[in-house]
């Protein structure tokens, strides 16, 4: 079951949820890839380090996901889908930032 988290309250959601999601990226081949990362808000965008192969599959495909998995099993989780950028710089190393585009609380339910 999906619950919509409207993306002003976003931020709320993910200071609930913490700071260290996974990002699932699909690379050019096709194959998905999660890592688990560390994001903060920058402005409106979240903004996370980035691996080689994040980056690499972040510049092949620019849709992502972020996944809070659920604290404690049959609680929610965070899913926030959307579109990333790779931001390279002396200053700040190699980053992505996301742009959210949806965002729900999802919990499955048993078979």
């Amino acid at each position: 079951m999906s619950v919509p988290v409207p993306l002003e309250e976003l931020p709320q959601a993910v200071e609930r949820f913490g700071s260290n999601p996974y990002i699932v990226t699909v690379g050019a081949d096709g194959r998905p890839r999660a890592t688990s990362v560390t994001v903060r808000w920058h402005k409106d965008l979240l903004m996370l380090g980035a691996g080689r192969r994040t980056a690499e599959n972040v510049e092949a495909n620019e849709q992502v996901a972020l996944l809070w998995p659920a604290p404690v099993p049959g609680e929610h989780a965070l899913i926030v889908d959307g579109w990333a950028a790779v931001y390279d710089s002396p200053e700040t190393n190699r980053v992505v930032f996301v742009q959210p585009g949806k965002a729900v609380l999802h919990v499955s339910k048993g078979p």
